[in-house]
C-alpha cells in the first residue's frame, strides 16, 4: 500500500511539479506575484529561515516523500551552478504539518561519515500540509565549482513540524555525478571511451593475426625430391665405340 502511494505521489510531481508553491521574491517583485500566492499558502522565504540546528529527529509515521531531477534524469550536476530538484511529500496522518527546511550534504559514496560539503538550507514560511493531503516543494543547491568531478552520494531532508514537534524525512539517498562547468564528457565517461577504443585495437590487431595464421597454412611451398644419379648400364653399352666414350677413355689416360 505505501509502495502505492509513492507512486501516486510520483504521478502528482510529473504532471503539477509547483502545484501549491509559491516561489520567494525580493520585496520589489511582491506586488508581481500576489496572483500566485493568492493560489498557495507556501512560499520560499530564504535560507535558515528558522534555526533548528544540525540535529537529526525521525521520520513521522504517516509521510511519505518522493524526489525527482526535472530535465535532469542523470543527476548530473555542474559545479558551481545551480541545480533543481523536486521534493514531493503526501501526509497521511492526522494532523497538519508545517515545513520548515529543505537541506542536503554531499559525502564520499564508499563512506558517508566523510562528509564532503553541506549544501545551503532552504526554508519555508507559511508552508503547511494538511492531513490527506500533498504537495511539491522545489530545492534550489549548487556544489561547490573547487569540488573535483566525479560521483558523490547526496542525501537530501526535508524539516518539518506536527504538533510543534520537530521531524524530518530523507527524500534522497543517491548517488549524482559533479562535471566541471563546460565539460562534455564527465572522467568516467572518457576512462570508458577509451577503453572501449583499446579493445576494439586490440581485437583488429588478433582477427589481423588469425587471417595472417591462416594464409600461410594455404600457402605451402611444393617438396622438391633430390636424389643421386643413376647411370643405366644399357645406355653405356649403346654408347660404346661412340665419339663420347672415346672422349672419355682420353681424359682418363691423362688423369693418369
Amino acid at each position: 500500500m505505501k509502495q502505492i502511494r509513492v507512486f501516486f505521489l510520483a504521478l502528482l510531481l510529473l504532471a503539477s511539479p509547483f502545484l501549491q508553491v509559491a516561489r520567494g521574491q525580493s520585496e520589489s517583485d511582491v506586488e508581481a506575484s500576489d496572483a500566485v500566492e493568492q493560489s498557495s499558502d507556501l512560499g520560499i522565504v530564504g535560507e535558515d529561515v528558522q534555526d533548528y540546528g544540525d540535529e537529526n529527529f525521525s521520520p513521522a509515521p504517516g509521510v511519505d516523500t518522493v524526489c525527482i531531477f526535472p530535465k535532469n534524469s542523470a543527476k548530473v550536476i555542474v559545479a558551481g551552478e545551480e541545480s533543481e530538484l523536486l521534493v514531493g511529500l503526501k501526509n497521511d496522518g492526522d494532523s497538519s504539518l508545517n515545513i520548515i527546511a529543505i537541506k542536503a550534504s554531499v559525502h564520499l559514496p564508499f563512506d558517508h561519515g566523510l562528509l564532503v560539503q553541506n549544501l545551503t538550507a532552504q526554508g519555508f514560511n507559511n508552508a503547511s500540509v494538511p492531513a490527506s493531503a500533498q504537495a511539491t516543494f522545489p530545492y534550489i543547491f549548487a556544489v561547490s565549482k573547487y569540488l573535483q568531478p566525479g560521483n558523490f552520494d547526496l542525501v537530501g531532508t526535508i524539516v518539518y513540524e506536527i504538533d510543534q514537534n520537530p521531524y524530518q524525512s530523507t527524500f534522497y539517498n543517491g548517488t549524482i555525478e559533479v562535471v566541471e562547468a563546460g565539460a562534455f564528457l564527465s572522467i568516467e565517461s572518457v576512462f570508458l571511451v577509451t577503453l572501449g577504443i583499446a579493445l576494439l585495437v586490440l581485437l583488429a590487431l588478433w582477427i589481423h593475426g588469425q587471417i595472417q595464421h591462416l594464409s600461410k597454412k594455404t600457402k605451402r611451398t611444393p617438396k622438391v625430391e633430390v636424389g643421386t644419379k643413376t647411370t643405366d648400364a644399357s645406355m653405356d653399352e649403346w654408347l660404346q665405340g661412340t665419339a663420347y666414350t672415346q672422349s672419355l677413355s682420353s681424359k682418363s689416360k691423362k688423369k693418369k
